[in-house]
């Protein structure tokens, strides 16, 4: 898999928000999940909508995040209770993003919505889960896409787990090595990703496609993505302590997290 540097500046040095607006400034914000996990907080509210702190949601965010980084337009696909985010919404003007939609009568996977809407997408965009507080520059992430000439570039995190117990390695019933409550690091998806049309068009639209099914399709055909190692903020608000954290993190980091218009 490419990478880039830690950083997240593009290869060539230019930051996202040299982006021409020719190749694309606009994104496609999944927010169509029933949000199981994050229940009974969800279950009257979409997931990409539950507040932070007084007067924001988790879409909100970022809708003006990419607004501010020079996106114009973002298309959400919109599944479980998709009126609600529509009435909450609109056409997006007064965050400075004009906002269409895309509904799901049926869960299309993660990549399903994108399919039905690929004509109208431009060579260049974003897909984003509705899901994710983060500060990454999203202009940069596609800046940097553009570059590489990757299929698809993931925007990337690195996350550490310890192991609360001593870990062996056994061969023939004997041990072999012995580690004291090691730290594992992984590289995870963000939920974010930098496309290029022409990766999606060998799939008709309609059929069900996970972010999954992808990786694993272009990793089998030698045409292998791009990450993004990105190392300033971000949560996965999927569960009550994440969302629990975000509110905590909100208060702090509002002013970074939610740029002004």
């Amino acid at each position: 898999m490419l990478a880039y540097p830690r950083n997240g500046n593009s290869p060539n040095g230019r930051t996202g928000n040299h982006v021409h607006a020719r190749r694309g400034t606009e994104a496609v914000i999944l927010a169509g999940g029933k949000g199981i996990r994050l229940r009974p907080y969800t279950t009257l509210i979409p997931k990409p909508l539950v507040p932070l702190g007084d007067d924001h949601s988790v879409l909100e965010v970022v809708l003006r995040q990419l607004a501010r980084r020079g996106f114009r337009r973002a298309t959400l696909a919109i599944g479980h209770l998709g009126q609600i985010v529509r009435a909450y919404v609109g056409n997006g003007q007064q965050w400075g993003i004009r906002v269409d939609y895309v509904s799901e009568d049926s869960p299309l996977g993660t990549l399903g919505p994108v399919l039905r809407i690929l004509d109208r997408l431009p060579e260049y965009f974003i897909v984003t889960n509705g899901d994710v507080l983060t500060n990454i520059d999203y202009a940069d992430l596609l800046s940097a896409h553009i570059a590489s000439g990757a299929p698809l570039t993931v925007a990337t995190h690195l996350r550490e787990h310890r192991i609360d117990f001593g870990v062996l390695d056994l061969t023939d019933r004997r041990v072999t090595s012995f580690t004291e409550k090691p730290v594992l690091a992984y590289s995870v998806s963000m939920g974010v990703y930098a496309f290029s049309k022409d990766t999606l068009r060998q799939y008709p639209p309609g059929i069900q496609l996970g972010f999954d099914e992808l990786m694993r399709d272009l990793i089998e055909r030698a045409s292998p993505p791009a990450a993004y190692p990105f190392d300033g903020y971000w949560l996965d608000i999927g569960r009550p302590d994440d969302y629990d954290q975000a509110n905590q993190d909100f208060s702090v980091l509002k002013d970074e997290l939610l740029p002004s218009a």
